[in-house]
């Protein structure tokens, strides 16, 4: 299909989330002072202009990132979130007009031995992506299926490696696929850090896929999640969150601390959030 396109959503509370917790996540992973890759299975763009039309046609971003930019209490976790966007930011960095996508975050803070090696089917936002990153060899930007791509790149030469499979669930059949990629990822590299992002538009849906996870016999599966508000039978995503395999020591407890916020800023009435332990040691 590859109707999807990220700018539409860019900056909302999902991306929120996720890209807070994917940037603590590689920031307690640097803590060891050794190389690694970081493998985007569906990359996008690189880097979104709130400005255009795709993000002012839905303005997410305004339920999102926006409400956090002149926040004065953030927790230190969400006060990397925010600067790293106001470097993003940096010709004007008082005001929001630009978003970086997963990859953008990333090379922030991308050490100097690490790489990246990013998927993207779409053929626009390839060729995006690309261009972004053309200079940089450090960055690898493959045009493919990225839940293939993944398989093939593990286990990586680093022997450690940051996982995120962020698809647009587009297709029904994807939850299927992606729960089976990561099951026979992790049979291939079972050191590796694994991010799985969701969306809640059918509860019953989302929990099939990540009940094949939880029942995989995979060890140590950390549910981080945020519904803005209740499930509901209408159209819509009610809810988004993160299934991390081998998230690193203490992101449990920065993220409860970073979802609590988030949970009374960017909700709404019969929201809640989660942080869960679904498989223990």
């Amino acid at each position: 299909m590859l109707s999807y396109r990220h700018g539409y959503h860019a900056g909302n509370y999902a991306d929120v989330l996720k890209h807070a917790i994917l940037l603590q996540t590689l920031q307690l992973m640097h803590k060891k002072d050794k190389p690694l890759v970081y493998i985007d299975t569906h990359a996008g763009a690189g880097g979104y202009a709130l400005t255009d039309e795709f993000a002012q046609k839905t303005g997410e971003y305004l339920e999102g990132v926006a409400k956090l930019w002149d926040k004065t209490d953030l927790p230190k976790s969400l006060q990397d979130y925010v600067a790293a966007v106001r470097h993003f930011n940096e010709d004007n960095p008082e005001e929001l007009n630009f978003y970086p996508g997963s990859p953008a975050i990333i090379d922030m803070e991308l050490g100097p031995k690490d790489r990246m090696l990013l998927h993207e089917l779409h053929g626009t936002d390839h060729l995006l992506l690309d261009e972004y990153f053309e200079q940089d060899k450090q960055v690898k930007v493959i045009k493919g299926d990225g839940l293939k791509g993944l398989i093939a790149a593990v286990p990586p030469l680093e022997r450690r490696a940051l996982v995120l499979v962020d698809p647009s669930y587009e297709m029904k059949t994807d939850y299927q696929d992606v729960a089976e990629t990561l099951i026979k990822a992790h049979k291939r590299f079972a050191t590796g850090v694994f991010i799985l992002w969701y969306p809640v538009v059918n509860r019953a849906q989302t929990e099939g896929m990540l009940s094949r996870l939880a029942n995989s016999g995979i060890k140590r599966q950390l549910r981080i999640e945020q519904a803005i508000k209740p499930d509901s039978d209408e159209f819509g995503m009610t809810a988004a969150g993160l299934w991390i395999i081998n998230p690193p020591w203490q992101l449990d407890e920065i993220a409860t601390e970073l979802i609590d916020y988030l949970g009374k800023t960017l909700g709404q009435a019969g929201g809640n959030v989660t942080v869960k332990w679904e498989v223990g040691e």
